[in-house]
């Protein structure tokens, strides 16, 4: 796979593509829930040649280690450069902890693991939540509320300074949410987005700012597949899980808001507003042609509310039957799931709606299943570095160094903000977080509050530059004329603009890292009002 891949295989759309519109046609492709483990294309023939002597050599060390725990570094750099060369997740996860736990303990090791780690690994009843999470998203993607949830968002915030930004942020978050996927977000918020600020006077840095950055809290707010996924891998109750990503994702929404609010009252011109025309404030950006934006009364404000009814119904059944003690997450997921199917079955019908059900199911057994896998590739490696000792030696070597709470976590930052040059969030978390358990907990960083940092840190590795894959896709999509109206965005600008919307995430993560009872308010909040909500 590569980065044009999700977990499945299928492609995504390509830049041209007219089909990850907002108006709920978009093509299915864009509705994977995540990319490939590499973001790179996929390799040449000298790439492979290299990559595979250094395979080879990986080999050759582990089988001749003086000791088991070199054996193991052995087979995490095997990991690694198969990550490198595009191999799936999965593969690359298992077949070295495989061949690992071969040569250091033998075949009836191997066979243990081959035999128990595919079971234990996926069979946690909390798990269950996972595919009824996925098929809310492809449900819900298929009946159209994609283009609906945008709608709403831009007529209620389109009268403050900033609002059409401020409302694709805030649509961003939630079709994110929903979906399950960054990446195919951007790829349909893109398209809607970037012309509707643009044709406001927006300055095209804004424009593809804001939709780099919308995304970015969708994979924190409930349902989160990547927080269940953390759950499953940390082995920490998947309800508080869930729930601990809530608050810091709504504030990271609103940190956005606040941002692009500020810049509409300090500089007016970079989102249109005190212009007598509707070109950007370059001058190279000007698009005469380019009509009006109609005026948004406050009826239509309310009008537009009923249009996602089935929305707030969801999210009734989603977090009122937690928060009052009438379903567990678990439960939950499904009875948002089956509201999902009828809202989809009433939206679509006469539009042949049960082939929609029918598509939805399918993909959401593909991407459950491509998840499954790669989890369980996690759990073999998890028991290569208890065979091999290596977790232990790792934690030894991290706390020899004196570091503090404070220190280690800024060290995680730097290391997370490199990989995810190259990996995308589910990767680096199912590589890393084996690996870093143990140390968490002699650092005293609790686990809940771990899994909302990491995820965080993984979105916004996704788009840092110079490699993060969210900048590059944003700039494929602003290269359409459909999109850019006449405006020319270059890779310059992409980089411009995360210069300005960057740094309100890292204010953000220092925030995370000082007030760390943020993540753990809402699940303490909903345990004592429920009772528990540990399935």
């Amino acid at each position: 796979m590569n980065a044009n891949t999700d977990l499945t295989g299928a492609p995504l759309p390509p830049d041209n593509s007219n089909s990850a519109t907002i108006t709920g046609a978009q093509s299915p492709n864009t509705t994977k829930l995540f990319p490939s483990g590499s973001r790179r294309e996929r390799p040449g023939i000298l790439a492979l040649t290299i990559g595979f002597g250094l395979v080879a050599v990986c080999l050759i060390g582990l089988f001749t280690s003086p000791s088991a725990a070199i054996g193991g570094a052995w087979c995490i750099g095997m990991m690694l450069v198969l990550l490198f060369l595009s191999v799936p997740v999965a593969i690359a996860l298992s077949v070295p902890s495989i061949i690992g736990v071969y040569a250091v303990s033998g075949i009836p090791a191997t066979m243990n693991i081959l035999s128990t780690a595919p079971f234990s690994a996926v069979s946690d009843w909390s798990m269950s939540v996972l595919p009824m999470f996925i098929f809310m998203g492809m449900l819900l993607t298929q009946s159209g509320l994609s283009g609906k949830v945008y709608r709403v968002a831009d007529h209620w915030f389109s009268w403050l300074p900033g609002g059409i930004g401020i409302g694709t942020t805030f649509a961003g978050a939630g079709l994110s949410a929903v979906t399950g996927s960054t990446i195919g977000m951007t790829y349909a918020l893109g398209r809607a987005g970037i012309p509707e600020m643009l044709k406001a006077g927006y300055d095209k840095r804004m424009a593809v700012g804001t939709i780099m950055v919308a995304g970015m809290t969708g994979n924190l707010i409930p349902p989160s597949i990547l927080m269940v996924i953390y759950a499953g891998i940390a082995s920490v109750p998947v309800g508080p899980a869930l729930m601990a990503g809530a608050l810091p994702g709504i504030l990271l929404a609103v940190c956005f808001a606040i941002f692009i609010f500020a810049i509409g009252i300090f500089a007016p011109k970079l989102v249109g507003r005190g212009q007598a025309t509707t070109a950007t404030t370059n001058p190279d950006t000007t698009n005469p042609t380019t009509p009006e934006r109609p005026t948004t009364t406050w009826r239509d404000r309310f009008t537009s509310l009923t249009s996602v009814w089935g929305f707030a119904i969801i999210l009734v059944v989603l977090f009122g039957g937690m928060f009052s003690g009438i379903f567990t997450p678990t439960e939950a997921g499904a009875a948002a799931a089956l509201c999902s199917l009828l809202l989809c079955l009433w939206e679509k019908r006469g539009e042949q709606p049960w082939r929609k059900v029918a598509d939805s199911a399918m993909d959401t057994v593909a991407a459950t299943s491509a998840i499954f896998f790669i989890m369980i590739g996690a759990t073999m490696l998890t028991s290569l570095l208890a065979i091999t000792g290596l977790a232990p030696i790792l934690t030894g070597l991290i706390t020899d160094l004196g570091l503090s709470r404070i220190g280690f976590l800024l060290v995680l930052i730097v290391l997370y903000i490199v990989m995810g040059m190259f990996f995308d969030t589910l990767s680096m978390m199912l590589l890393t977080i084996p690996i870093l358990l143990p140390t968490l907990e002699a650092m005293g960083v609790s686990p809940l509050w771990f899994g909302v940092f990491v995820v965080l840190l993984g979105e916004f590795a996704m788009v840092t530059p110079p490699v993060g894959i969210i900048a590059y896709i944003v700039h494929s999509i602003a290269k359409n004329p459909e999109v850019n109206l006449g405006v020319t965005v270059t890779l310059r600008d992409i980089f411009t603009s995360l210069l300005w919307f960057l740094p309100v995430v890292v204010v953000f993560l220092v925030l995370l890292v000082a007030v760390p009872g943020m993540t753990e308010w809402l699940p303490d909040l909903i345990s004592r009002t429920s009772g528990g909500m540990s399935g």
